[in-house]
């Protein structure tokens, strides 16, 4: 992990996950805290060793790598947390994220770990759309859902930290289908960012880049060629096809590997999402066949 500097004010913590740091005014405040205790010790070891204050933190959405490092800081220091209100609603009860993940019902041990399900957290104060400010930071909050229910980034200085509403070019490539539970907000936040005033913007996952355009266009036909391939997969057949087969066709041509429950699990999760997006629109048609969820292409959509 490394401390690496932006502008006079604003830095950020470089890693598999980017953690970001204001200072103003002998005051200092990170945008998300890291996955564990471990994490959160390293960022305030290297700001202590750098002379630099920590009295806020802004935590983007409740995925334990950006908040799992929160209850460390919140117990050792006297900081103050804030997040958007649903997602610090999980935050506070983490275990939801495995409840979710396993359909509603309690969820099974392997689920039960630090990558899924974080150390529970008490958020002080609420994180808006719009422009409002913790101490001497004046900033911009904006919603962008998709690959969480209520994500926020944050715009302060003239930098944004996206959090995760898109990913660097790289972890694209590396994953081929991105973490979503909303497949329309993830696209209308993307085209939501290039609508966006800012000197440079950080992803929660990949580099720090000036001008992004490129990027978020490669994350928007990311997900657009998802959804077209599961459109076509469920056409080509005029029976329709069932839910499990489809999920099953999209890891094949993906390539995806899932070595544990807990990461089949989160690609359902964005098969899911994907899934929903073609239902709502009027693209495909479920209903139970067999006993079995199935999809079938719309023919009155199809015919347009």
């Amino acid at each position: 992990m490394e401390f690496r500097k932006i502008t006079e004010r604003c830095h950020y913590f470089s890693g598999a996950v980017n953690i970001g740091y204001i200072h103003k005014e002998g005051q200092g405040l990170l945008v998300d805290s890291g996955i564990d205790k471990g994490t959160a010790k390293k960022v305030w070891r290297t700001l202590t060793d750098n002379h630099l204050p920590l009295d806020h933190v802004i935590l983007t959405h409740a995925h334990t790598d950006h908040y799992g490092g929160a209850s460390y800081l919140q117990k050792e220091l006297p900081v103050k947390l804030h997040a958007p209100r649903l997602e610090a609603a999980i935050m506070g009860n983490p275990v939801l994220e495995p409840i979710y993940l396993w359909n509603g019902a309690m969820p099974i041990k392997q689920l039960r770990n630090k990558f899924l399900e974080g150390e529970p957290v008490s958020i002080d104060g609420y994180i808006y759309e719009g422009k409002q400010s913790l101490g001497p930071f004046n900033f911009e909050a904006v919603c962008l859902p998709g690959h969480s229910y209520g994500q926020v980034g944050i715009i302060i200085d003239e930098i944004l930290y996206a959090a995760d509403s898109y990913f660097g070019t790289d972890i694209l490539a590396k994953h081929k289908v991105p973490f979503i539970v909303d497949a329309d907000a993830t696209i209308n936040s993307l085209k939501k960012l290039s609508g966006l005033t800012f000197k440079g913007a950080l992803p929660g996952h990949g580099e720090y880049e000036i001008n992004i355009e490129k990027t978020i266009q490669k994350n928007i036909d990311c997900h657009s060629n998802i959804k077209q391939f599961l459109s076509e997969a469920i056409n080509a057949s005029p029976d329709g096809t069932s839910l499990n087969e489809l999920l099953i066709e999209m890891f094949e041509n993906f390539g995806l590997n899932a070595r544990e429950i807990g990461q089949w699990l989160l690609f359902r999760t964005s098969f899911t999402a994907y899934i929903s997006s073609l239902i709502e629109s009027g693209e495909v048609i479920i209903s139970i066949n067999k006993h079995t969820p199935w999809l079938k292409g719309n023919p009155l959509k199809i015919s347009k």
